[in-house]
């Protein structure tokens, strides 16, 4: 009931304050104005005058829709270094020291733990998919890969521990 009184009251208001103060960027308003609410209701507290209300839940407004901006700006710069490179790396499994040393610990393993750790993450294969092939189940495949990536990893950090520094 409570809630209630308070969304007809503030809801309005509050989500005009958010579209001014975000420059009209609807998506942000909405995102920020559900922060909003849950901080409210988080650090509610006794207020003197309902002024006193209304600063208070314009500063957590304010400071939701920067933390979005934030989270958002950190979420764009991890895509953009992350299309950077992929588009710096070789389209193959190769072209530095670590894809050739996995690459150099792959084509040593035995052809049938190859092919499986190739389906899995080159071919993108579900387990599901992998199981079916090899007539097994579901967890036998994922038991199977989890001592390859183990047997691998030992491998790769071996020969990296042992390779001069570039």
């Amino acid at each position: 009931m409570a809630y209630r009184a308070f969304h007809e009251a503030y809801c309005t208001r509050l989500s005009r304050y958010l579209l001014v103060v975000s420059a009209g960027n609807e998506e942000a308003m909405r995102e920020a104005l559900q922060e909003t609410y849950r901080r409210m209701v988080k650090y509610i507290r006794v207020f003197s005058d309902e002024a006193t209300f209304w600063s208070w839940l314009t500063v957590l407004a304010r400071s939701a829709l920067a933390d979005e901006g934030r989270k958002r700006r950190r979420y764009l710069a991890f895509l953009d270094r992350f299309t950077r490179h992929a588009a710096v790396a070789p389209a193959g499994r190769g072209g530095d020291p670590l894809g050739e040393t996995l690459e150099r610990n792959l084509a040593g393993l035995p052809a049938d733990e190859r092919t499986l750790l190739e389906a899995k993450y080159f071919e993108r294969q579900s387990v599901s998919a992998i199981a079916a092939r090899l007539q097994t189940t579901e967890k036998a495949v994922e038991s199977r890969l989890t001592r390859l990536r183990q047997k691998l990893k030992a491998a790769v950090l071996a020969d990296l521990h042992h390779e001069p520094p570039a």
